[in-house]
């Protein structure tokens, strides 16, 4: 198939039309990007037509998903029966790098361990902290939360299975222990957990490569190839790369804009991503290659311009800047796009373009 037929593939993976709860899209996508939590908490919404903010945060409340560190190192939401599992599978190979990572910043292996249990027996029998109070615990028992300390503590915590993070509170992190907020984990083998990650992310990001999965998973190649093979999924020839898609694929409409937050997992669910951007609408999505992502608006699947929002009383003010040539019908469109966004906030819209 051709890079045309591809990019509408993978956008009908990457917004199911038949998704309708919290719980349905996070379980379709297996994680999805919540380093930036309310970027977590939009890439939701854009994929639940008529869905409010509140509406998110009332689901993330109830536990239809829950943010941790499941690969990578970085922040997910993830079903919350999923968490165990992923962290078995994958999260182990972001904790094996935490002896080093202790050494740069002067911290002890004991001392680290001594913080996770502090934290625990602070938040058993259905505690709930927030960072500031977490980090307080620790430093009334003597462990040293300065500079990075305090960040890799929590972490490290919720790396080994200890903890999770738990819904805002006003505008601060939670913590909460993760087998009290989950007391009926699944326990797939490990053949199994490999299929199932597979089957995951290629049915809700294919076609894409071998080479996606790994970046995606943190996984290694070989490990990736195993949970390929288990969950018997197919490849196809997209301009001649292979891609593997799951079973029965098929592409809806795409001839649609979305306005998405800068980490979402339509632009940070790939390694190659010149399906959807040329390397110079890259570098102004990446400004610098920081890892900082700007938001973007998405037309027909492929990137046509950042934006950026300023909340104020009088709402939210939204500053677009095209990365391709716009016409009136184009300015329109992306209003449209972006008021999809204000009504999930509940806020009045004003669009500037510079």
């Amino acid at each position: 198939m051709d890079s045309t037929t591809a990019l509408g593939l993978r956008m009908s993976a990457l917004f199911p039309p038949a998704l309708s709860s919290v719980a349905e899209v996070v379980e379709w996508f297996g994680a999805m990007q919540a380093q930036d939590v309310n970027s977590g908490l939009w890439s939701f919404g854009a994929r639940l037509p008529g869905f409010t903010l509140a509406d998110v945060e009332a689901a993330v409340e109830r536990r239809e998903a829950v943010r941790t560190w499941p690969m990578r190192g970085t922040v997910h939401f993830v079903p919350p029966a999923d968490v165990h599992w992923m962290l078995d599978l994958m999260g182990s190979r972001a904790l094996a790098g935490a002896a080093k990572r202790r050494e740069t910043i002067g911290l002890s292996e004991a001392d680290a361990d001594r913080a996770v249990d502090i934290l625990g027996a602070a938040l058993a029998g259905g505690g709930r902290l927030t960072r500031a109070q977490c980090l307080e615990v620790l430093a009334e028992n003597g462990v040293a939360t300065t500079g990075q300390r305090g960040y890799h503590l929590l972490w490290y915590a919720a790396q080994r299975g200890v903890t999770v993070i738990g819904p805002h509170i006003g505008k601060e992190q939670t913590f909460v222990l993760l087998d009290e907020w989950v007391p009926s984990p699944r326990r797939p083998s490990r053949e199994e957990a490999l299929a199932l990650i597979a089957l995951r992310y290629f049915r809700s990001h294919g076609p894409a490569t071998r080479k996606d999965f790994a970046g995606w998973t943190g996984l290694t190649m070989t490990d990736c190839k195993a949970g390929i093979a288990g969950a018997e999924l197919d490849t196809v020839d997209v301009d001649g790369v292979e891609m593997v898609v799951a079973p029965g694929f098929s592409s809806g409409a795409v001839a649609q804009w979305w306005a998405l937050p800068g980490f979402d997992e339509y632009m940070l669910g790939y390694k190659d991503r010149s399906l959807m951007a040329t390397p110079e609408q890259l570098a102004a999505i990446i400004p610098g290659g920081n890892g900082m992502f700007q938001s973007t608006l998405v037309r027909d699947g492929r990137v046509v311009a950042t934006w950026k929002r300023a909340i104020t009383a009088k709402g939210v003010t939204i500053t677009v800047t095209p990365l391709v040539s716009f016409t009136a019908k184009d300015h329109r469109a992306a209003e449209e796009a972006l008021a999809v966004y204000a009504s999930y906030l509940g806020m009045p819209l004003t669009v500037k373009n510079p």
